[in-house]
């Protein structure tokens, strides 16, 4: 096994603490959904992040990339996918009254979670020209699943502690206020990661 996991660190960590659209899903799924919409997020994003090392493992990625029209296809997917998740987030926001005790909740569930992931071209860019560079010269599929398990852990142990800071803080000020926001913002933030990797 010559996975190369002391070099694939300083490549990782940069990826996995850039705010994306992880991020924007987790910190509303912690307000909305408690800790429950927290796990589930974070487990829909682990099994995108394994479905990647398969598909690059296999090879299938190499050959989505390798067709033009087929990853034009793909990205436009992707994008309107988030798309539609950003505005469904920025619309719960939206509805929230901070006055009344009434509110719309939005928690993501596993599987948008997962599809957002798996349609995301950053992700399949990152694991076919990154993470591969570091699964060794035979590139065999239990390397990239190793390489995926690290991922997930550094994702998530900062996704947590962030996601734990902002649900603590609801402590301090009106919950409903602060869910107004998270769920705005972060839908905000969706729409505008899709369009700029649409973009570029």
């Amino acid at each position: 096994m010559d996975i190369n996991l002391i070099g694939f660190m300083p490549a990782l960590i940069p990826i996995a603490l850039s705010p994306g659209t992880s991020f924007a899903l987790v910190m509303g799924s912690a307000l909305s959904g408690g800790h429950k919409g927290l796990f589930r997020t974070l487990a829909g994003t682990a099994l995108g992040i394994y479905t990647h090392a398969v598909l690059v493992g296999f090879g299938i990625t190499a050959v989505i990339i390798s067709s033009p029209t087929t990853f034009a296809v793909l990205k436009i997917t992707g994008t309107a996918y988030l798309i539609w998740l950003g505005t469904v987030l920025i619309r719960s926001g939206i509805k929230i009254n901070p006055v009344s005790i009434t509110e719309t909740k939005h928690s993501v569930t596993l599987r948008e979670a997962w599809t957002a992931n798996v349609l995301n071209p950053k992700a399949i860019i990152f694991y076919l020209t990154v993470v591969s560079q570091f699964a060794g010269k035979q590139g065999g599929i239990s390397n990239y699943l190793i390489l995926a398990s690290v991922h997930i852990v550094v994702m998530s142990a900062w996704l947590l502690v962030v996601s734990r800071t902002l649900v603590f803080s609801v402590k301090k000020t009106n919950s409903l206020i602060l869910k107004k926001y998270v769920n705005i913002a972060g839908g905000i933030l969706l729409i505008a990661f899709s369009l700029h990797t649409l973009i570029r």
